[in-house]
């Protein structure tokens, strides 16, 4: 047996369509398998709340080991399970290709995905998870939704605490009544002198630019156009993460097909696809080819398929950025998300801003304890801030006016954090993705 880590990690395509991978059996079998190994190890204690719970479980079981403790406490561990990645990618010795063959994440989505065909997903749950009609809906009536979700809304978020499960603390994403999509019919001019000029891009909109941040967007756009890079945007369908994060693999294959069937047309053009969340690109990426491994058009996608700080930082190498840059006052707090670092792409957000002329950057790589709609619940917000808690301590002692991840949803997870450490977030100014604070340093966004 060769020592672990000595080689990149693989994954194998999830076989969610083989009736054994449901099996609740063969399932237990494997649970104990990985916990045994994992309980041996430990190395993953400090990356979230999963592992501090399976420990426990073993440690306070009558024998101290894993052959005491009952199948019915994996749900603990299971349930505090982010998806995040990070134990899979930069601290366990035993992923593939070591025989041990470990993947945790894998294993709580399986895990998910059989709690999900015996009914055990709430109603709530699921909703939540159906952001292209949530989308529409709230923007439809933005201003009467966005005061509904507003922290300290007595009145509001303790119902919505009852009815759903969300934290009635837990700071929510606003609803814009302009989408990006609406906003994107009308084109920036391209920049004709850039040196880029001929490339051709598809901003794959993602539900949470298109519905929640519009800026993200269309700071995206302006940027690219500045720097001679004429865009479309396209937006069929959400990604499927949040599917992914309660078991419903079947929903996120299917939109893998119909999303991916749709940009390769693109991609036959010339045109390079850009995704603006970490997450929507995580997927794009990586997720759907495990999913669909005999897709032709999932392949494709994948293997041309960008983070949008990482497509700029390719510009700024292979061509150059145009000038008339800024520097921005007082430096940037730059967080790098655990879905961008799942990417295996390096530190491309903070890499980007480092671009900016004389603008110091501190980079904070640590979990925000987030985790998409996991950390807005009741049962779990309170354990987000925990788990996120070193990473606002270090973004308060940075005291920079921006404070940015390529996570949006982490960024305000963090502003929140700082708020619990009492630390003054008044002159924090709005911005929450990287390439906003590019579209400022060139003066297309105030």
């Amino acid at each position: 047996m060769s020592e672990g880590s000595l080689e990149a990690p693989t994954r194998h395509p999830i076989p969610w369509r083989d009736p054994d991978f449901h099996d609740e059996g063969k399932l237990d079998a494997e649970m104990r398998r990985v916990f045994d190994i994992c309980h041996g190890c430990r190395r993953c204690f400090n990356l979230c709340d999963s592992f501090p719970r399976l420990f426990d479980l073993i440690d306070e079981s009558e024998s101290g080991e894993l052959d005491t403790v009952a199948s019915e406490g994996f749900k603990a561990v299971a349930d505090a399970c982010t998806l995040c990645d990070m134990c899979f990618l930069t601290k366990c010795p035993y992923v593939p290709p070591h025989e041990f063959d470990l993947d945790f994440p894998h294993l709580m989505l399986r895990y998910r995905a059989v709690e999900r065909t015996k009914g055990q997903v709430p109603f709530a749950a699921r909703q939540m998870t159906r952001t292209d009609r949530n989308g529409r809906l709230a923007s439809s009536m933005a201003g009467v939704v966005n005061w509904a979700c507003r922290c300290g809304n007595r009145l509001t978020r303790p119902v919505m605490e009852a009815a759903a499960g969300i934290h009635r603390d837990a700071k929510l994403p606003e609803f814009h009544a302009e989408t990006f999509q609406d906003l994107a019919k009308t084109p920036p001019a391209v920049n004709k002198d850039a040196p880029a000029f001929g490339r051709k891009a598809v901003l794959y909109a993602t539900c949470f630019a298109n519905y929640n941040n519009p800026s993200i967007g269309t700071a995206a756009r302006a940027v690219l156009a500045r720097n001679g890079v004429e865009t479309e945007v396209v937006y069929p369908r959400c990604c499927g993460m949040p599917q992914l994060e309660q078991g419903d693999i079947a929903a996120v294959a299917e939109a893998a097909g119909e999303v991916a069937a749709e940009l390769c047309r693109w991609i036959d053009t010339g045109h390079d696809i850009i995704a603006l969340v970490p997450s929507c690109a995580l997927m794009m990426k990586f997720e759907w080819p495990l999913l669909l491994p005999e897709d032709e058009n999932v392949r494709k996608l994948s293997a041309h398929t960008s983070d949008i700080a990482e497509y700029v930082v390719d510009i700024a190498k292979k061509n150059g950025l145009v000038g008339g840059m800024t520097p921005l006052s007082g430096g940037v707090t730059a967080h790098i998300a655990c879905h961008a670092r799942a990417q295996n792409m390096g530190q491309k957000g903070a890499e980007m801003l480092k671009l900016l002329p004389d603008t110091e950057v501190k980079v904070i790589e640590r979990c925000s304890g987030h985790g998409g709609s996991w950390g807005i619940t009741k049962e779990f917000f309170e354990v987000g801030l925990k788990i996120g808690k070193p990473v606002a301590r270090q973004a308060a002692r940075n005291e920079t006016p921006y404070v940015v991840s390529e996570c949006p949803l982490a960024r305000d997870h963090i502003i929140q954090g700082m708020e619990k450490l009492e630390a003054d977030v008044s002159g924090v100014k709005q911005a929450q993705h990287p390439i906003e604070l590019m579209a400022i340093a060139y003066g297309l966004k105030d």
